[in-house]
């Protein structure tokens, strides 16, 4: 029952004195209130489950008192709603009551109205309660589900989970932001939904936009880097009787979420975090340069991974070269040449936001949606969406954005005559060359077979016949490889040819005393060669995961490879079933043997594991830069890092990589392969890899090599892995607390949390914030170098949903969904 508790407000007092709290602390027993009941200043109701309070509230810094909700256990700011915020009232004499017409209504000392729910049809029994939703609902009495009015339909800055926000086919502002953070007032920035072809959330400021969200596909909005369907999963879009609706439904009921607008016009997701007693964001946008509404103004692209953030879309030139050239590129850009319409043709941009106000979105097929552009000379470009179909621009193209991460393909409309045509000479060429080049690889494949059909042997003392890794020098590496750049085979130096014998008598017919190792593709055994020289050898299972593609794969990129931080492949054998590999010998085996060791770990003083920390930096650049080819590894971790004699690590184990052409910096597979705990999230889940999901697994290893712990020993406790555990002591001011104890005593501090820094970089979920390898070189051996501030990983907090079977070590298997997990413990 409501009544006016005196002593609740020296409660109050005491507490906000205290504790500078600030909210009221005081509460009725019940979470709602009827007709000639009063929320007096200094009380408040709770929601059923205690989850949201209602009451009057002080900005920090400000006298002036304001009826809002916030939740309720939290103790930082967190108001969801302000009912007054355009008229606030001076002194504590303030009342929230249900008048004599059954509208809510807030009245100042004075018994003056500054607020009401204005109400059109009101009811003299209407009852007011304060749901676990953050929802205010006015009923038309208390037994009564009819709902008069809620505050749902009202909000200021902030959209709770459940809500609903309808759009038509036009613009509609929802959400308005504060004035300042002092200041409820509405500010400067609103934000809502624009419906208009597929809806987006956009925000403006005033009455121009400031950012959008892409356009929604049915799952994700389209235009946010590095969006994942599985983080954001909980948003739909939904129909009742008002039409179309965008709702969010937590996945769990019990984590505390929000969605803000901030007074500085950045729309903020938060996560409340019991263990910190803070708002932690989850994203945030506009967060860069590139995120600010068409930046480099029409037929400009905005890519945040470049130098010069601004260029314009092929085929174009800047407007005003001078403007342009001094850093103005409001005025974006003009073609190069007209358009011909009927002889023009399309160029395809991968991987970008797609441009704002799409004229038509229909049920087309993609060929049915490019000729629909191509017969309408007003089409500027079209592209075909998974989810949307077909969506076709027949006016400039604004705010394009390139998306390292995720996107989606455009096709710009460009005058035939420039792109230098695709004539009956050049095809009749293209023809030629192939037919050409295809006898030419048959005649060479028939020679090498006939020379040899199997693998020659060593043991007569003639000379070691050589082939080319190129693949194509037995019938068991016929056939078509997923390993090529630009159309050509990948070609290097040769390569020996072991016989099987030889390869078994060094390693004592495989003996269980010379083998070194074991993981999902087969063994791996200690050998000498009859000339002394001591090898590894890699003898694939003949259950193994690793089909012959694998096999070619190690083969060809590993001869190619020269490099002090590379392991270096000697020869192979292809006989019958058995397929091996003979790599230099490392007799200090593997990093994990060392790293993970209680006993052996204190041998890794800091010192070398730094070295190991940089060689292995070293090596990634190697790979992704500097090498003839361009390589994405796809499974470093501990176990594929080899230590020589003088504990210098050499990366190993290339049966997962891939080669990426000299333009090329993203690829998909539908089938995933490497070990969970190292995927990067965007590879995990949707099957996208690059560089940067190279820079993810070191960013792992990392972590690994300072805390001295495997990624997934961590399952057990309140951590899902190494990634929570290490952001919760960094951003607490406690990283030098994750260096392995056996350590800690030799280790540098600063050169310590420049390393954790690093690490917590190179984990961020979105691949275009983690830093490219040649970066990382860099921040990891220069004192004075300035390193960016990471955002928290989300993925940090969700746990994956495999059986623990597949976390368990020297397994040989495949896991569901096709994702292959490969432990190879040493060598």
């Amino acid at each position: 029952m409501v009544s006016d508790f005196r002593c609740f407000r020296y409660v109050f007092s005491w507490c906000f004195l205290i504790n500078a709290c600030y909210f009221a602390v005081c509460s009725f027993a019940e979470d709602r209130f009827t007709r000639g009941q009063s929320i007096r200043d200094g009380d408040i109701i709770i929601s059923g489950g205690e989850i949201f309070a209602l009451g009057f509230f002080s900005p920090q810094d400000s006298g002036l008192r304001y009826v809002g909700i916030w939740h309720y256990r939290t103790t930082n700011e967190s108001v969801v709603w302000v009912a007054n915020r355009e008229r606030p009232i001076s002194g504590n004499g303030g009342v929230l009551t249900i008048g004599n017409n059954g509208n809510l209504v807030i009245m100042n000392g004075n018994g003056d109205e500054v607020w009401s729910s204005n109400l059109t049809v009101p009811s003299s029994n209407s009852t007011a309660t304060l749901m676990d939703t953050g929802n205010l609902i006015l009923h038309e009495n208390e037994n009564s589900n009819r709902v008069l009015w809620q505050s749902f339909d009202h909000p200021t800055d902030t959209y709770l989970p459940e809500m609903k926000v309808h759009f038509s086919d036009e613009e509609t502002r929802v959400f308005t932001s504060w004035r300042s953070a002092i200041d409820p007032s509405p500010g400067n920035y609103s934000m809502g939904v624009d419906g208009r072809g597929r809806p987006q959330i956009v925000i403006w400021e005033g009455m121009n936009r400031r950012w959008t969200s892409g356009h929604w596909n049915g799952l994700i909005f389209t235009g946010i880097p590095g969006i994942r369907a599985m983080y954001l999963s909980g948003f739909r879009v939904l129909n009742d009787h008002n039409g179309s609706y965008f709702t969010y439904t937590q996945s769990d009921s019990s984590d505390l979420i929000k969605f803000r607008l901030s007074w500085e016009g950045v729309e903020q997701q938060e996560r409340w975090i019991d263990e910190r007693n803070q708002w932690v964001p989850i994203q945030s946008h506009p967060l860069d340069e590139c995120e600010r509404y068409n930046i480099c103004g029409p037929f400009g692209k905005c890519n945040q991974t470049d130098e010069i953030k601004c260029r314009c879309l092929e085929g174009f030139v800047p407007t005003d070269t001078d403007e342009w050239s001094r850093g103005n590129r409001s005025g974006g850009c003009t073609r190069r040449t007209n358009l011909q319409c009927d002889t023009d043709a399309f160029v395809e941009v991968q991987n970008v936001k797609l441009p704002d106000f799409v004229g038509h979105v229909g049920p087309e097929d993609i060929e049915d949606c490019e000729n629909m552009c191509l017969q309408n000379c007003s089409c500027i470009a079209y592209a075909f969406v998974s989810g949307i179909n077909c969506m076709i621009w027949y006016q400039d193209l604004v705010d394009v954005q390139q998306l390292v991460d995720g996107g989606s393909s455009l096709f710009i409309r460009r005058a035939r005559s420039e792109l230098g045509g695709k004539n009956d000479v050049t095809r009749t060429v293209v023809v030629t060359s192939a037919v050409v080049g295809g006898f030419l690889v048959c005649v060479l494949i028939w020679l090498l077979l006939k020379r040899n059909k199997k693998c020659s042997g060593i043991s007569n003392g003639n000379e070691m016949p050589r082939v080319s890794p190129s693949g194509e020098f037995s019938r068991d590496f016929s056939g078509p490889s997923d390993i090529s750049v630009e159309g050509q085979q990948a070609t290097g130096s040769e390569l020996a040819m072991y016989n099987f014998n030889i390869v078994a008598a060094a390693t004592g017919n495989f003996s269980s005393e010379n083998k070194l190792g074991q993981g999902g593709f087969g063994h791996v055994y200690k050998g000498t060669l009859p000339g002394g020289q001591e090898i590894a050898v890699k003898r694939l299972s003949r259950k193994s995961g690793q089909g012959l593609e694998e096999f070619k794969n190690e083969i060809m990129l590993i001869a190619k490879l020269q490099h002090r931080n590379l392991v270096r492949l000697l020869g192979c054998c292809i006989e019958a079933e058995e397929k091996l590999l003979l790599y230099e010998y490392m007799p200090n085996k593997s990093l994990d043997s060392y790293l993970f060791d209680s006993d052996k770990k204190s041998q890794l003083d800091w010192i070398k594991r730094f070295s190991i920390i940089e060689g292995i930096a070293r090596g990634l650049v190697y790979l992704h830069r500097d090498s003839r080819l361009r390589i994405i590894h796809r499974d470093l971790k501990a176990s594929n890092v080899l230590l020589d004699e003088e504990m210098n690590p050499k990366i190993s184990d290339f049966g997962m990589a891939r080669i990426f052409g000299g333009n090329q910096n993203e690829a998909n597979t539908n089938r995933v392969v490497g070990t969970f705990g190292y995927m990067a999230p965007e590879y995990a889940m949707e099957g996208l890899f690059s560089i940067k999901s190279d820079v993810y697994s070191f960013g792992v290893l990392l972590l690994e090599i300072i805390i001295g712990r495997r990624n997934n020993s961590f399952r057990s406790t309140e951590y899902p892995n190494i990634i929570g555990y290490a952001w919760d002591l960094w951003e607490g001011g406690k990283a030098i607390e994750l260096v392995d104890q056996s350590i800690l005593k030799s280790c540098p501090e600063e050169q310590v949390l420049r390393c954790v820094h690093v690490g917590m970089l190179c984990v961020q979920d979105i691949a275009a914030r983690r830093p490219n390898m040649p970066a990382v070189v860099l921040m990891l051996e220069s004192e004075n170098a300035t390193l960016p501030v990471p955002r928290r990983p989300t993925f940090v907090s969700m746990r994956h949903n495999l059986d623990d079977n597949a976390w368990t070590e020297n397994q040989d298997g495949v896991s569901s969904n096709n994702v292959t997990l490969s432990v190879i413990l040493g060598r």
